[in-house]
């Protein structure tokens, strides 16, 4: 299963009540006093709008027409239900059904669905009625300059007459179900504002011509015959102009993950026609900072995963770790631990011949020309068209892209067309209407205002030239005080950047460290640390709890050994951290080689008014090291037993308010398991072809002197005559 899946099943629970909470329906015991009504009761005392009281944004809306009940939302299609009894009615094409509770007027009370049995949606209002353009479908086989043709899908409207401009998303996640219903079920505010809507399978996916590479390397665009992601927009673009009829003569780009890459590649050297792109969640470098590897550290369970699931066919692969002794789903940290390097993983995997990409962690696990090709940021000199770039502070697979190529651009954004928003979003959640990530409940829905406010304006303004597009560089949602932030920049000029010191004691101090000190563990490769809850599942498989462990809280490892802590006094006001964190910590190991794990948290007070977040350590910033590439990404080197390094490098921005009474937590660890594979701690050339003999215990000692200034670089917004005061 792949990140395909994932949207997939977003656009399903929309059009087909799913498997998504948004628009679900639950079993609700029948309240005291009312009956189920019988099969003589008119579908008229049904109507009204249902929500969902802790997902407000999201209700739903039926109606009778034509002598059917209908149901529609702001996302839904208005579609005829299947009249099972006179209170159960089908899902055309699901085995799903819902079910109406009724008073003892016959008027519906709230409505389940088979489907969820947690959720209830009671009736709030009368029906509510969307638009919906008419958008009809066709198909194509489009021709490149070198002949491969790719494959498309073209919705354009049929009840708007005035000329409009084409709104493309390139993917590897395939078109075939692009549909109506698609387009308004995950882009309601474009699909809603009318654009000639276009889905391309980019080449060797699905349906179209040619060879897939992962994150193809860029080209010499002089050549013209040599092609990449990038000439293959142009001739995309250049295609559509001349035969789709009806279009202003302007196209768009958007897409969120693969396709956000895409949607950049867009925005180097662009058909003239190409006037905004939105890359949302761009997996921008693969090796530096996004899917595969961090700062050098392999994401083992990741690179694994996805790779099956796209490159053992065109389509989609499941992927499985098979059954544990008991029958029961084998845990992903005794599979992978058990397998050892991955280049086991790939021996024990099945696959008799290597899918390309597993062939190029095995062959190149440091940063040479293979990945830095590939290195999108590393052709980001110009803003050759209006960006939009969109992230997520809790991004669990592309955090890092999105903010590097704002960074890149903004360098050369001479006529204010870089624009960022940021927000607590994971993987592409600014998608969905919730109010909430995982535990997190920010008191509105922050995605739904994105949409409707930013990415609807951004390219209503640069593709129809329409009014109210008024960011001036970056929007972001401020966690901690939950309120929308305007910056002229990012990070705001008024962040200043102040050390927080890692000092004796497990404490952290505003102020340098007076006596040496030092703190030490012991990591095992034998007993890594998981990332998160166990079990652990496949990453896209049923159940996994993938998609929100950034939010998880920590206090499932701050008791190990292997972890070392360090705590503020309790917050006497609200400390303000907008910007860039970076980890500047001063280390030792008795092996040869060493992986540093720094977690900047927020530890919530115990009488916390939420009992779910009582005491609860939430990471606000994290970030992995591999010590071998501390003196070079392209050549790693040994690391010297006992020798004090120094790991300087960034945990990624961050807006957010630790509030009065909670506390800031540090802690290190040196295993990330198995998200991040685990590293020998003895140096060997290659990790991915590790002997189980290399990996051995080691002893880590953070120093904390005024040679050895271990600290955590915040940039503060609110100053205080005397640090203390926080």
């Amino acid at each position: 299963m792949t990140r395909r899946r994932v949207a997939v099943s977003f656009l399903s629970f929309v059009l087909l009540f799913s498997t998504s909470k948004t628009l679900q329906f639950a079993q609700a015991a029948t309240p005291r006093g009312q009956s189920v009504i019988d099969a003589s009761a008119q579908l008229a005392g049904l109507s009204g709008e249902y929500t969902d009281a802790a997902d407000p944004d999201t209700p739903v809306s039926f109606y009778v027409e034509n002598g059917k009940l209908v149901v529609e939302s702001e996302r839904m299609v208005p579609t005829a239900l299947n009249q099972n009894s006179p209170t159960e009615f089908g899902i055309p094409q699901t085995k799903m059904t819902i079910k109406f509770t009724v008073d003892a007027s016959g008027h519906g009370v709230s409505v389940v669905s088979t489907n969820d049995p947690n959720v209830i949606y009671k009736r709030t209002g009368d029906p509510v009625h969307h638009i919906f353009h008419d958008y009809q479908r066709s198909e194509f086989m489009i021709p490149m300059r070198d002949g491969i043709k790719l494959h498309i899908v073209v919705l354009k409207p049929a009840d708007i007459a005035v000329p409009l401009p084409f709104l493309v998303q390139r993917t590897p996640y395939g078109c075939d179900d692009t549909s109506r219903g698609s387009f308004f079920g995950g882009r309601p505010e474009l699909a809603r504002a009318g654009y000639i809507y276009v889905c391309g399978d980019i080449r060797g996916r699905f349906k179209s011509e040619g060879q897939f590479v992962m994150s193809r390397p860029q080209v010499d665009h002089h050549d013209r015959k040599a092609v990449d992601e990038s000439t293959d927009t142009y001739d995309t673009v250049d295609w559509l102009l001349k035969n789709v009829q009806g279009n202003n003569g302007r196209a768009g780009f958007v897409g969120t993950s693969y396709p956000g890459f895409l949607a950049m590649e867009a925005g180097i050297d662009p058909h003239p026609a190409v006037k905004a792109v939105s890359p949302q969640a761009p997996m921008i470098d693969v090796w530096m900072g996004d899917d595969f590897f961090h700062n050098g550290a392999f994401r083992q369970t990741y690179g694994y995963d996805y790779v099956f699931g796209m490159e053992a066919s065109k389509q989609q692969t499941e992927v499985s770790y098979g059954k544990d002794k008991d029958g029961k789903p084998e845990d992903g940290y005794n599979y992978f631990l058990e397998r050892g390097s991955f280049a086991q993983d790939v021996k024990k995997s099945g696959i008799k011949d290597p899918f390309p990409t597993w062939k190029l962690f095995l062959d190149h696990p440091s940063y040479d020309t293979v990945w830095s090709s590939r290195g999108v940021e590393n052709h980001l000199d110009t803003v050759a068209v209006p960006t939009l770039s969109v992230g997520g502070y809790y991004d669990q697979e592309d955090m890092w892209g999105p903010q590097e190529e704002y960074k890149r651009l903004e360098a050369h954004d001479n006529n204010q067309q870089n624009f960022l928003v940021l927000g607590p979003w994971r993987h592409g959640s600014w998608g969905s209407s919730s109010r909430h990530l995982g535990n997190l409940n920010y008191g509105e829905s922050i995605g739904k205002e994105f949409r409707a406010q930013l990415e609807a304006k951004f390219f209503g303004h640069y593709l129809k030239d329409e009014p109210g597009f008024d960011l001036e560089d970056t929007a972001s949602f401020q966690t901690g005080s939950n309120t929308w932030k305007r910056y002229s920049h990012f990070p705001p000029k008024e962040a200043q950047p102040t050390s927080l010191h890692l000092v004796g004691d497990g404490l952290l101090s505003w102020s340098d460290a007076k006596e040496p000190a030092k703190s030490s563990y012991e990591s095992d490769p034998a007993n890594p640390v998981p990332y998160r809850h166990r079990p652990i599942q496949p990453t896209y498989g049923d159940g996994s709890q993938w998609f929100n462990w950034l939010t998880e809280d920590q206090r499932f490892v701050t008791d190990r050994k292997d972890v070392a802590v360090w705590k503020l006094s309790v917050l006497k006001k609200d400390l303000v951290v907008t910007g860039e964190v970076i980890a500047d910590i001063f280390a030792s190991t008795t092996g040869t080689d060493n992986d540093m794990v720094v977690k900047l948290i927020d530890q919530y007070p115990d009488d916390d008014p939420d009992p779910k977040m009582r005491g609860y350590q939430l990471m606000t910033n994290e970030e992995i090291f591999r010590g071998r590439y501390l003196e070079s990404f392209a050549k790693p080197t040994p690391m010297r037993s006992g020798s004090v390094k120094e790991y300087r490098y960034s945990l990624h921005d961050v807006d957010h308010v630790f509030k009065a009474g909670h506390t800031v937590m540090v802690e290190i660890q040196s295993t990330w398991f198995p998200l991040y594979d685990r590293n020998p701690q003895t140096f060997v050339p290659n990790i991915m072809i590790a002997k189980p003999e290399d990996y051995k215990p080691a002893t880590i000692t953070i120093y904390s002197d005024p040679d050895h200034d271990s600290n955590l670089q915040l940039p503060l917004m609110n100053a205080c005559d005397h640090i203390e005061c926080f």
